[in-house]
């Protein structure tokens, strides 16, 4: 899975990356982003990319409890083309993640069971955007709320190591597909979602520091024997 990530830059570095013609004048740094947060996401509007500021944490326009979102902050490669709940926004919602990072719990050996965190991203690329979904869901009170979910896939060689799910990482050149509105079906879509190159990620332990929501500094995400 994929509960939680990081995003460090500047809007315009966000601008000259994902080529968007405009940005909020501020996206505050996030060295420790979780379920219910509200991102930045990128979708496709005619043609053209615009950013957005969504909650994490997909919501369905049916639901009435917009407490699902947080059972919902992944959707797995394998059912999202079956299940209802995804159908239709794998095939006409999809969205850019940006991030710069992300981590993952590895289960320890010790008897208590305990799970280490490492923070896990591409060697290659400061700033990536992982594959995802998004839905608009209106609440009892007619108020809009912009939801997305991060897809997540098999884990490549180093994943493997560590957890048996990864996020999708899209390699850049393929980012321009997966926004395509004009890619409706599965076998059109499909080959985008699979495990980053093995070999291509970067990852070590840091501090357990992350557990905690409310802690929101750079030094998140150093390595654990450099701090």
């Amino acid at each position: 899975m994929c509960g939680r990530y990081t995003l460090h830059q500047t809007a315009e570095n966000l601008a000259r990356r994902f080529n968007l013609a405009s940005v909020p004048g501020h996206i505050p740094e996030n060295y420790n982003v979780a379920p219910g947060q509200i991102m930045p996401v990128i979708v496709e509007d005619e043609g053209s990319r615009k950013l957005e500021l969504m909650k994490w944490g997909l919501i369905p326009v049916w639901s009435k409890d917009p407490r699902i979102g947080y059972k919902l902050i992944n959707a797995r490669d394998d059912g999202i083309f079956d299940k209802p709940i995804w159908r239709g926004v794998i095939l006409h919602k999809r969205a850019l993640i940006p991030a710069d990072g992300f981590y993952e719990w590895k289960r320890s050996l010790d008897p208590k069971g305990r799970k280490r965190p490492f923070y896990i991203h591409p060697k290659r690329e400061e700033l990536f955007a992982f594959a995802g979904v998004w839905e608009t869901w209106k609440s009892s009170e007619g108020v809009e709320q912009k939801t997305f979910s991060i897809i997540t896939t098999e884990p490549n060689k180093e994943m493997a190591e560590v957890h048996n799910r990864m996020p999708v990482i899209l390699h850049r050149e393929d980012e321009a597909s997966w926004l395509e509105s004009s890619k409706v079906t599965r076998d059109s879509i499909e080959p985008l979602l699979r495990p980053y190159e093995d070999n291509g990620l970067e990852m070590y332990e840091v501090s357990s520091d992350v557990n905690v929501v409310r802690n929101n500094e750079a030094k998140l995400i150093y390595p654990l024997n450099a701090q």
